[in-house]
């Protein structure tokens, strides 16, 4: 699978435009669809639905409008249906401004296989927080649960960080070459962030 990087909005969130067996997908659609359309428009690849790893807001703000303009569904899990709902108010009270994302969504579960991934539920950032692991790539796109020298906060509302661990010593079950696509920064691998990240070298997994 070949993955286009995009990073928008004010969080700087990482949106993924990836070209997989079954078609083309976007990633967590964060903000500035004109650009995602662009991206795509450039690729030359037609996308055919939307999967987010997790919904808040800064990787949702775009969804309503790439809906609007292509007809994609919009693949979720439900226990992030919540957070999904109340985005747009979520984003209002950090002074940015998102379209509502359309509410019909299908759901996402532990281990199905969609275009070519197989989802992984990896909660504690957010309760239906996941992955999507490309295993015969090598390469994961982890949402904001990992990142370079870095994990995904755990003190927002629906967070568990006993979860977020235990979600973090499962995905370094994987190869250590396996390359990270995270939701913020730039992209890394399992092998390097088990020997340099301070919140991972010498953790305590039992938490």
């Amino acid at each position: 699978m070949k993955a286009y990087a995009l990073t928008t909005g004010p969080l700087q969130e990482n949106a993924y435009l990836v070209e997989t067996p079954e078609g083309a997908v976007f990633i967590d659609p964060g903000d500035e669809p004109e650009r995602l359309l662009a991206l795509a428009e450039g690729a030359g690849l037609n996308p055919r639905a939307i999967l987010l790893t997790h919904a808040h807001f800064d990787h949702v703000g775009a969804v309503a409008p790439l809906v609007e303009a292509l007809g994609l569904p919009v693949f979720l899990h439900p226990l992030d249906l919540p957070l999904y709902e109340r985005a747009a108010e979520v984003a209002a009270r950090w002074g940015v401004l998102i379209p509502r994302p359309p509410r019909e969504v299908e759901p996402l579960e532990e281990g199905m296989a969609l275009f070519g991934f197989e989802v992984w539920h990896l909660p504690g950032h957010s309760p239906g927080h996941v992955a999507f692991l490309d295993r015969e790539g090598r390469q994961v796109f982890s949402g904001d649960l990992l990142f370079r020298g870095g994990i995904g906060r755990y003190d927002l509302p629906g967070a568990d960080p006993k979860a977020l661990f235990r979600s973090l010593k499962r995905l370094l079950s994987l190869p250590p070459t396996t390359q990270v696509h995270p939701g913020h920064g730039p992209s890394t691998t399992l092998g390097l962030e088990a020997r340099t990240n301070p919140f991972l070298t010498g953790l305590e997994w039992e938490a």
